[in-house]
């Protein structure tokens, strides 16, 4: 057996210790959530049950959780289609160079490093000057485009820039129309990619705070009622929410996950089987 060196030692208690300090705070968060019905914020822990999780299906006497958390979803899955559609409409214009494509390009990339909580105060001086009511699904969707579209579009650039024409020009000289070249030919090959673009939309979307801030109205996305909880809510059941929300921020990391292998796997067999009929 091939001896390790010192170095490799120090660099797995580096990355142990990353690895702790990534998922200490949720792992806390998710072990005080079992706490007992006289369970405080703290450790140590008063008894260990489930009672703080059944205490968030009964009604609350603060907030709107369950009201917040379908706002959120709704709100990920409009963002997660825009950017879907935009970012792909977007690679397939910078596919060509075209005038100010450059300047286009720096600029979208501009909101990403523009403070999130000016771009939240900037969309909702636009709306507020414009006499349109702020409010989640549309000044709220407005701001968080400006974070979700850059990754999406910076992604798709990506793709494309490896991506390999001659599939096109084969199905061209087969007769298709650039409509049929796109959707038989295109679509499949980024299929996997943009998978990844929709769950960056909406796990950016579903988590997002700062831009949502002023631009959310008179009704909170799940983010922010959790930060008002924050302020009053003295019993573990906020935490109890928090992992809740991170379970399901992790199956649905899942979904999209298992979402590529099938589209791979699917994908190769259809080689497969033109290979064969070949």
């Amino acid at each position: 057996m091939e001896k390790r060196s010192p170095g490799f030692y120090l660099l797995t208690a580096f990355f142990a210790l990353f690895i702790l300090f990534l998922y200490g705070p949720t792992l806390t968060i998710g072990i005080l959530s079992f706490q007992g019905p006289e369970g405080g914020l703290t450790f140590p822990m008063r008894g260990v049950s489930t009672y703080w999780f059944h205490d968030l299906f009964r009604e609350q006497a603060v907030g709107d959780i369950w009201g917040a958390f379908a706002r959120s979803l709704i709100l990920g899955l409009m963002v997660m289609v825009t950017t879907v559609v935009v970012s792909v409409m977007g690679g397939l214009a910078f596919r060509k160079r075209f005038h100010g494509s450059g300047a286009l390009f720096y600029l979208i990339i501009a909101s990403l490093v523009i403070p999130s909580i000016l771009v939240s105060l900037g969309v909702g001086l636009i709306f507020s000057q414009a006499g349109w009511k702020i409010h989640w699904a549309t000044s709220g969707f407005g701001a968080q485009l400006t974070w979700t579209l850059p990754f999406g579009l910076l992604i798709m650039f990506a793709v494309f820039n490896r991506f390999d024409k001659s599939f096109e020009e084969a199905a061209r000289d087969q007769g298709a129309s650039n409509w049929q070249t796109f959707r038989h030919v295109v679509l499949p090959i980024i299929a996997p990619s943009l998978i990844g673009v929709a769950l960056f939309g909406f796990t950016l979307s579903y988590d997002e705070f700062a831009r949502t801030l002023l631009t959310a109205g008179s009704y909170n996305t799940l983010p922010l009622e959790i930060f008002g909880m924050t302020t009053n809510v003295t019993t573990p059941v906020i935490y109890a929410l928090g992992t809740l929300t991170t379970a399901f921020s992790f199956l649905i990391i899942a979904v999209f996950m298992v979402s590529v292998i099938v589209v791979n796997r699917r994908r190769a067999r259809h080689g497969s089987d033109a290979g064969k009929g070949i």
